[in-house]
């Protein structure tokens, strides 16, 4: 399965949630977006859903010979989740990556500011929360979404919904969020933007024009 771009790819996933909201599986949907990849996927869900569209922002720890290889991840102000596996592999410690998790923190905290613009975060008690990127690689980012999403204890489901995940991200999302709805699970993955035609770069004001939009309702 190959997707033309992030709102294509949107378009399908929310068809499959329209099929669980109809049978009432998604009782007050709010949909999370992880951005800035995850905000074209999620525009589609929430207007099919009609529910409110938010992000969350969480920002990925890379590998330092590697920064898009994703060794941890940060939300808000709480410790860094590592992949512990991956640190041992490539000989890591947590202290090796304090320099780069306080540099991700300040970028996250710029980012919540610019896309809240005064805004409060979405209060999530009694919703279902759905949280919505354009696919997972790791997975740790999702990871560390959903825990996130967990703590503020939302009184219905977390539903994860990506287009394309690697096997290996599902199975370990699988133990962290309620569902996890992944529309294409390829044994050989690579990587998220090889399953789409067009993967650009989004940038802030690309995030901002969706919220703007008010999708949902």
């Amino acid at each position: 399965m190959q997707f033309h771009d992030r709102s294509q790819a949107g378009q399908q996933l929310a068809e499959q949630m329209r099929y669980r909201q109809e049978r009432g599986a998604l009782p007050d949907p709010v949909v999370l977006a992880l951005p800035r990849g995850g905000v074209p996927v999620a525009r589609e869900v929430a207007r099919v859903l009609e529910a409110p569209l938010d992000v969350l922002v969480v920002r990925k720890i890379g590998a330092p010979f590697q920064e898009e290889f994703g060794i941890g991840a940060i939300t808000g102000d709480g410790e860094p989740l590592f992949d512990e596996d991956a640190l041992d592999r490539l000989g890591l410690s947590h202290a090796d990556l304090a320099g780069t998790v306080e540099r991700e923190r300040a970028e996250l905290h710029r980012r919540e500011e610019l896309y809240r613009q005064g805004r409060p975060a979405p209060d999530l008690r009694g919703h279902t929360v759905i949280v919505v990127d354009d696919g997972l690689a790791t997975g740790v980012t999702a990871r560390a979404a959903v825990r996130a999403v967990r703590r503020q204890a939302p009184s219905e489901q977390i539903v994860l919904a990506v287009p394309v995940c690697s096997p290996q991200a599902s199975a370990l999302l699988r133990a962290e969020a309620d569902e996890v709805i992944c529309l294409h699970c390829p044994t050989s993955f690579t990587a998220v933007g090889l399953w789409y035609d067009r993967f650009d770069q989004l940038s802030d004001q690309d995030v901002l024009a969706v919220l703007h939009t008010g999708a949902g309702r």
